[in-house]
């Protein structure tokens, strides 16, 4: 006799599979790379992939109104995260990009801050200004002294003056938002400097004479940094509203360096006994294109504006598969954790595609910091101190 018990239907079955394929790549477990240069340990996975955005956020998963199964939101990456300890977890402010180039953003939480990572229920729907953001992206997440968590990012809107046939002028500027439990967003009104443009601004977690410190990144144009660039530092007296009436350059663009194009803060810095380490991005010109790479530099512990070591050269570029994406040869961080300990994980987007981890130490930062070389700036100079090493393991070898 044939069974009467209807077959299940082949939508529920291919929903079934979309999960579960998912759960596999969110339950699987990341490993180290064998290779490693002894400051950072680099990790085989991305930790975070449009593969990790849920299911429900993309696809519309009713039989009645989508009986084939398609994804209707689609997304393009996710990459360029703030981090932060949170009640016990890692949790990385991930910046989400659909298909139809806006971003948002969203957090993921693991306990480990190295694999499993997943997303909270919903995105985070950040409240407007009265001047609507066109796009946000790139948040710093802070933890202040004076209680509240901040998330910074860069506001992107429409250039007023521009001409109705020009759709790519934009005018970037600071978001900010301030949370007690990453759930509810107050939104502060968009901080004020005297430049133009302003993107890749940071909060220092502490109150520096008493005021608001922020490093910013002064620009003339959108994309050209024109007579602005460089890392700057400003103080304000309040963050409701947050206004910056003089800036300095703390760290300049230099010609024929990683740094020439343009380079900006990565998170806040971390505190260590020696200083406050700061990472920051680096671009120049190829004749492929734009290339951002990471370094490192240490500044005053009393005085954060003031930098007291820089060692020359990059921290971290992309490498293998973090060459390849949307935005091909970039690596960008904006956030990392220094764990109770020494451990240090570094949060970094490849390509403006995908989010990686590399774990190194606070220890092993210093060191690097403050026993490598400053760019010498010259040929001549930079042989010299490679001759210098050679030397000096020469002669170590002796003894």
């Amino acid at each position: 006799m044939k069974s009467t018990k209807s077959k299940e239907p082949l939508f529920h079955r291919n929903v079934r599979k979309l999960l579960a394929d998912q759960e596999k790549l969110l339950s699987r477990k990341n490993v180290p790379v064998k290779k490693t240069n002894g400051v950072f340990q680099r990790y085989k996975y991305p930790v975070i992939t449009t593969d990790h955005v849920p299911i429900s956020w993309r696809y519309d998963l009713n039989i009645q109104t989508n009986p084939l199964l398609m994804e209707r939101l689609g997304v393009n990456a996710t990459f360029n995260s703030g981090a932060m300890e949170f009640q016990g977890k890692i949790v990385l402010a991930v910046r989400i990009e659909g298909v139809d180039r806006k971003s948002f953003f969203a957090i993921a939480e693991s306990s480990n801050g190295v694999d499993h990572f997943r997303f909270w229920k919903k995105p985070i729907l950040l409240p407007e200004t009265n001047d609507p953001d066109i796009n946000v992206y790139d948040m710093r997440l802070v933890r202040h002294e004076d209680g509240w968590i901040y998330g910074l990012f860069c506001t992107e809107r429409k250039e007023s003056d521009a001409p109705r046939t020009d759709t790519s002028s934009a005018l970037a500027q600071c978001g900010i938002v301030r949370t007690k439990d990453l759930l509810r967003w107050e939104r502060l009104p968009d901080l004020v400097t005297k430049s133009p443009q302003q993107r890749n601004v940071v909060l220092h977690p502490e109150f520096i004479h008493g005021k608001y410190a922020f490093y910013t990144r002064p620009q003339d144009g959108f994309i050209e940094a024109g007579s602005g660039g460089g890392i700057g530092w400003g103080l304000s007296t309040s963050m409701d509203p947050a206004q910056i009436d003089s800036e300095i350059i703390i760290d300049d663009r230099l010609y024929h360096t990683i740094k020439e194009v343009k380079n900006g803060l990565g998170p806040a810095p971390i505190k260590t006994e020696k200083g406050w380490l700061q990472l920051a991005h680096g671009v120049r010109n190829t004749a492929a294109g734009l290339r951002y790479v990471l370094f490192l530099f240490l500044t005053d512990l009393k005085d954060p504006s003031k930098v007291v070591a820089r060692p020359g050269g990059y921290f971290l570029a992309p490498e293998g598969e973090e060459r390849i994406g949307d935005v091909s040869n970039v690596v960008f961080s904006n956030g990392w954790v220094k764990l109770p300990g020494d451990r240090v994980l570094i949060y970094y987007g490849s390509s403006d595609t995908r989010m990686h981890v590399a774990v190194s130490s606070a220890d092993r930062l210093l060191d690097y910091v403050l026993h490598t070389p400053e760019d010498g700036l010259r040929s001549g100079v930079c042989v010299e101190q490679r001759m210098n090493l050679i030397q000096r393991n020469d002669e170590s070898r002796k003894k």
